[in-house]
């Protein structure tokens, strides 16, 4: 079955699920069993599960009930409400650990007290405090804003309404899960498909006497922003949210060293059985306020935390095929049809095979017997073969060396570094000439992070894609809408909800116009770095005018990769006509100029040997908080080279040569104060 064929069935059973939504929740008049409700919702669940290009807001996945998704008004988090990273075993904790030593630049002697705090399978919520009054609560939303649902969180008994302890601060965003316990879900599992899902409903029901029928439970965790908090460390914040009358996980520990976090850890893990509410994992918090604040954040999670990941379930199944998916960058990943099997309450029908050389290491065949196993959010993935039971005759699967989609050659890139060919294979083709490559970079141009176009989901893109309305993202601004209004399925509201949203994005930041992009190796974070720098699209596209690329050069954080891979956008004709068409159609603003005032202000740095009680990247940090900037070549722009224990005397000498400042690492402290 082809890709289109699978999405047509797939928004069939959408279609069909809203409207048992809207009979069940909205008009009170249910016109299938619930055992049919359920089994429809399974259906859907295991085809996305099956299919990892489908995607609805409308799924069960995704919504409860009949979402009232444009009755809360959206609200900015002054402190946006960040994700935090996956660990699945000792040594990704191992790794952690030593992540945090360097950046504070101690030694492995150096003790870390963490609070361990069991992750709860809910739904996030912050609560706002002015005077001890709860003011405002706000879903997570996108993590930079989330819904007004204050009324709904009123209706929570956990939730206190007015504090009059005296340490309570002046004003705090107190943030924390709301959750079902298990058995009052008993109650409910005939309504919602699990206990999350019931969570995440009642929160967002138009009428909060809706809400206030449903059990719904809170514990506080850690807070956004404050004023006036007494506090040193998480344990204390937590003994104070106790003071303070909210509740908090029971089962939360202060701990030191790796080894007693694993032996928490399974020891809560033994117990995830007898626990009333759902957990997924333990989460582990630098204790220390002071060491967290030097810590801070990298791009969506910050550097003290992480979530270590309950053990994986697996499970035995049968491969049916093995088909290639094509991504934006042209990665093809095999991917393994498998005999449905359940896994941890999740049905499983596909499964990662990663790339040619897995394949190959563990050779897997259509038609052998595997171990699938998945971990956390993980997509799953093929553990090995059980050779035993292979089927004689069976053929060793021989990966395409032409792209499924567009029949380019496909290649592996020579990874200079390694001195070998990369793992992944690639379609050669430069993007949007390619059809597959095409889908998944307009996905990702509408994405959260990159445009955030609110309704124009991954399945839209399809739809439109397959209806010829777009083939390159410029087409998304110059929509026909009155030929989407007489599409099936939609109607004028619809249509002018889209057509807002589009408008609503047609002004767009740099950094998030780059990473919308979708160039190879532009993450996020070099987004930000190469905005920061150029300062405007205008500088940007004048790089197609370079041949030598100089205003990158000098980037700090921007390697030999990252240029190469914008010299090969730069290289391709399309490429520059969707910059061109874009150019015209969008407001894109030009970066932030930084602070002004600071201590190091307009200043620049450069850093050569090993810097004495800190790390270089808190040394840039601070370096970047007081207003200057870093650069990673000497030239005539560098105002002052630092230099550590054993620097690099090439350095020095250019320098010297350059009539740039050579500073120690106290005498540049002092400018700091």
């Amino acid at each position: 079955m082809t890709d289109e064929k699978i999405n047509q069935k797939y928004q069939k059973k959408i279609k069909l699920f809203q409207k048992y939504n809207k009979y069940y929740y909205n008009l009170n008049e249910p016109i299938v069993s619930d055992n049919d409700f359920d089994l429809l919702k399974l259906e859907i669940i295991k085809l996305e599960n099956k299919y990892k290009f489908l995607n609805s807001a409308n799924s069960p996945s995704n919504s409860v009930g009949f979402k009232p998704s444009k009755v809360f008004k959206k609200v900015k988090h002054t402190v946006p409400m960040l994700s935090l990273g996956n660990a699945f075993d000792e040594n990704d904790l191992i790794n952690f650990e030593k992540k945090i030593l360097n950046f504070l630049n101690e030694d492995k002697n150096f003790n870390i007290k963490y609070s361990a705090e069991p992750k709860i399978d809910g739904i996030s919520a912050s609560l706002i405090y002015e005077d001890g009054k709860f003011i405002t609560g706000l879903s997570r939303g996108d993590g930079k804003e989330g819904e007004d649902i204050t009324e709904n969180l009123k209706t929570i008994k956990d939730i206190p309404y007015f504090i009059k302890s005296k340490n309570f601060p002046r004003k705090i965003d107190i943030r924390g899960e709301v959750f079902i316990q298990n058995s009052d879900f008993e109650k409910l599992k005939n309504k919602f498909a699990n206990p999350r899902n019931a969570a995440s409903g009642s929160l967002r029901q138009k009428d909060p006497k809706e809400t206030k029928k449903i059990p719904l439970k809170f514990i506080a965790y850690t807070f956004g922003f404050e004023k006036g908090l007494k506090a040193a460390s998480q344990s204390e914040f937590l003994n104070n949210l106790k003071e303070w009358g909210f509740k908090t996980n029971p089962l939360n520990r202060t701990l030191e060293k790796v080894k007693n976090l694993m032996n928490n850890y399974k020891e809560i893990e033994k117990k995830r059985g007898d626990i009333d509410f759902d957990i997924d994992g333990i989460v582990y918090k630098i204790n220390d306020f002071r060491l967290q604040k030097r810590l801070g954040n990298v791009a969506n999670a910050p550097r003290w935390a992480i979530a270590h990941k309950f053990s994986a379930n697996s499970g035995i199944s049968k491969i049916k095929n093995i088909e290639i998916q094509i991504g934006r960058t042209g990665a093809l990943t095999p991917v393994a049809k498998i005999n449905p099997v359940n896994i941890g309450g999740v049905v499983v029908s596909n499964a990662t095979l990663h790339n040619e050389e897995e394949i190959n290491r563990k050779d897997i065949r259509v038609g052998d017997t595997v171990l699938i196993e998945r971990a956390g959010d993980v997509i799953p993935h093929v553990i090995s073969v059980d050779k035993k039971m292979r089927i004689i005759d069976t053929k060793k699967f021989n990966f395409p060396h032409k792209c499924p989609s567009c029949g380019s050659k496909t290649i592996k890139d020579f990874n200079y570094t390694t001195r070998k060919e990369d793992a992944v294979r690639r379609c050669s083709s430069e993007g949007y000439e390619c059809e597959k490559m095409s889908i998944e970079k307009i996905k990702h141009f509408v994405s959260k992070e990159a445009f955030n176009i609110e309704g124009f989901g991954k399945k839209i893109v399809e739809n439109f894609w397959n209806l010829n309305l777009i083939k390159l993202p410029q087409d998304i601004f110059r929509l026909d809408f009155k030929k989407i209004e007489s599409l099936d399925g939609w109607g004028k509201q619809s249509v002018a909800n889209l057509k807002y949203s589009i408008n609503l994005r047609k002004t767009i930041s740099f950094e998030r116009f780059i990473y919308a992009l979708g160039i190879r190796h532009i993450g996020l974070e070099n987004a930000k770095i190469i905005s920061k720098n150029l300062k405007s699209l205008k500088n940007f596209i004048a790089l197609s005018k370079k041949s030598n690329f100089d205003d990158l050069i000098n980037i700090d954080g921007i390697g030999e990769t990252q240029i190469n891979s914008i010299k090969n956008f730069f290289r391709n004709n399309t490429n520059l006509n969707v910059l061109k068409s874009l150019n015209d159609l969008l407001k894109v603003k030009d970066a932030e100029t930084p602070k002004v005032g600071g201590l190091l202000s307009n200043k620049t740095f450069m850093f050569t040997g090993k810097l004495s009680s800190m790390s270089r990247s808190e040394a840039k940090s601070l370096i970047e908080q007081n207003s200057g900037s870093i650069v990673s070549n000497v030239t005539k722009k560098l105002d002052y080279l630092i230099i550590g224990e054993k620097p690099t005397n090439r350095k020095i000498d250019a320098a010297k040569g350059l009539g740039v400042k050579i500073l120690d690492q106290s005498s540049w402290l002092k400018m700091l104060k």
